[in-house]
Order: structure tokens, then sequence, then C-alpha cells
């Protein structure tokens, strides 16, 4: 007899979990569309249940759910019947996952759920179990058979149930209109919610981290604004702050050397006009393209907001903003 390899193991059990996956879109009944109904409409919270890896799917869920719209939580099913039922109100929708359909702490829930009021679905791979029966509706995964060699280990029907649950939140988020900035606000400190929030403002040098010179200063003076500020350049400003030009600390070390007596010459005949400048509410991450894409290597850019300089954008702070 061949005893198959590792590659030839890892093959066949992604090939059968894929097929049941295929299998399961390709025969989704009315069920399915009803279960997504019952969700979007829910006044209450989706509240998912199960218990072992189950358990850990169903966690997973109302997590998933929790962070694209729809309120959720994850209720274990041996805890429930010791006192956490308390968490489940006439308004929800309790979700329950067990493959067998005859998890014994899920089936001694229907009675207690039923008097409650909350409406049952239930994620199962037998569709005709004890629990089937009690429940107000039943999605079947059609999952007969694990990957696992002696069919016991849970590996195709948690991976079905975890696909299914995915599917059963996208379709629900897209029927709210749940979008990137709605995602964002339940994301904050990660870097997707930074991707989605951060703006220029957020990052950008003010008040006394600004090296702002005006254009009759000599250029000794814009390099002590420089130091003191430690910028990697000086705005050069009107009365009212308006953008006139801006000197780096490259333009400053080439006028020293092309000429020693630079360091008298006035900012306006130093600094560079027609410089790149950038908005404050643009988004951090768009703003880092802009750096990335610029025909020129450079390290900061004067933000200005109708004409007026209001902030200075590093580029090392962008990289720190933790953007990506």
């Amino acid at each position: 007899m061949k005893t198959m390899n590792s590659r030839e193991i890892l093959a066949g059990v992604l090939r059968q979990e894929a097929v049941a996956i295929d299998t399961l879109a390709a025969n989704l009944g009315t069920e399915f569309d009803q279960a997504l109904d019952w969700i979007f409409g829910c006044r209450g919270r989706i509240i998912a249940c199960g218990i072992g890896k189950s358990g850990h799917i169903a966690r997973k869920t109302a997590g998933t759910l929790a962070s694209t719209g729809t309120p959720s939580l994850f209720l274990h099913a041996a805890e429930a019947v010791h006192g956490d039922l308390g968490m489940v109100t006439g308004d929800d929708i309790v979700l329950l996952y067990t493959h067998s359909g005859e998890t014994d702490e899920l089936v001694k829930l229907f009675a207690s759920l039923s008097i409650i009021g909350a409406k049952t679905i239930l994620i199962t791979g037998r569709a005709d179990s004890s629990a089937a029966r009690l429940a107000d509706l039943v999605l079947d995964t059609g999952v007969r058979e694990e990957a696992c060699p002696n069919n016991l280990a849970p590996t195709t029907s948690t991976t079905v149930m975890l696909a299914l649950s995915d599917a059963l939140a996208v379709a629900v988020m897209e029927r709210r209109g749940f979008g990137k900035e709605d995602f964002a606000r339940f994301h904050p400190a990660g870097a997707l919610g930074k991707r989605l929030l951060l703006t220029v403002a957020d990052v950008m040098r003010q008040g006394e981290d600004l090296a702002l010179v005006t254009p009759d200063q000599p250029l000794h003076t814009v390099m002590l604004a420089i130091t003191t500020a430690g910028a990697g350049g000086a705005l050069v400003v009107g009365p009212n702050q308006e953008m006139l030009g801006f000197i780096s600390d490259g333009d400053m070390r080439r006028a020293i050397l092309s000429d020693p007596n630079a360091l008298h010459l006035p900012a306006s005949q130093v600094m560079n006009t027609g410089v790149a400048t950038i908005e404050p509410t643009l988004l951090a991450v768009d703003a880092l393209e802009i750096f990335q894409n610029h025909p020129r290597k450079i390290g900061d850019m004067p933000v200005v907001d109708g004409g007026c300089v209001v902030g200075m954008l590093a580029l090392k702070d962008l990289l720190r903003s933790g953007i990506f």
C-alpha cells in the first residue's frame, strides 16, 4: 500500500475543504436568504453560541459581525446554562454552532431560548439532528465527512462553518451600505483604522516645531530657526502666514558652498518658490503616496490651507504614524 507524502496530504486536505465550500455555494437554498433577512432586520443583537471547535468559530463570527456594523457577542454554551443566558433578550437572534447537532450543552439551550423569545438559527452538518428539530431556522453546511483521516477531528466542518459565517457577515454589511469610514470607526487603533482616519493635520508639525522666517531675514537666522525647531527646512512666509517659499537644509549648504558670504543673504534670494505643498485634510496614507511618487527625493512638505502655512509634514513622521 502506497503511503502519501506530506505534500500530498496537505494538498488533499485543502482540496477537500475547498470542494466542500464550493458545494455549499452551489446549493444555497431559501433558508440562507431568510437567515440574511433575519440578521439584517434584528432589533437586538446577534449572539453566536457554541462550544469546543465550533465555539471558536462562533466567537470569531461574533467579532466579524460586530466589526462590520452588526451588534453581536459570543455566548459560551456551557456557561449559558449557569447564568449567562441572562444576556439574551427577546429581540436577539442566537446563532448556534454544532456540526453533529447533538451537542448536549447546545440542545439544552433551546427550551430556555424559546421562553426568552429569541429566534434561533442553527448552523450544522446534520439537518435531521436533535438541535435541528428545535431550531427556528437551520443552515445545513452539507459536510458529511471531515478531512481528518479518522473522520473525527473537526476540520472540514469548521472550515465551512467559518466560510458560511463570513459570507453572511459580508452580505449583511453590503446590505447596510457599511463602508470604509464606518469600518474605521470600529478599528481606530489598528493600522487599518489609521489608514482610513489619520489625516495630514494629525501628523504635521506645528507651533514651536515649525521654522518660520520672513523673506528679509538673513540666512544665518534661517539656519538658527531650523536648528531650534529641529526641522528639515524653513518656511518663508508673508505677514499673514502666506506661503512664499521654502529653504531646505540642503539649500543652505549649497548656498554656503557656492558663496562664503551667503549667510548674510536674505531668505528671499535662497528660497525655492513653487514647491509642492499639501492640504491638512488629506489622508496621511495619500500623503505618503505623494512623497513616494515625487520626482525628487524630499523629506518635508509644507502644509497649506487657503494659501497660508498651517504646518509642515515630515516623511519620517508619516513613517512613524502606523499607517502601514
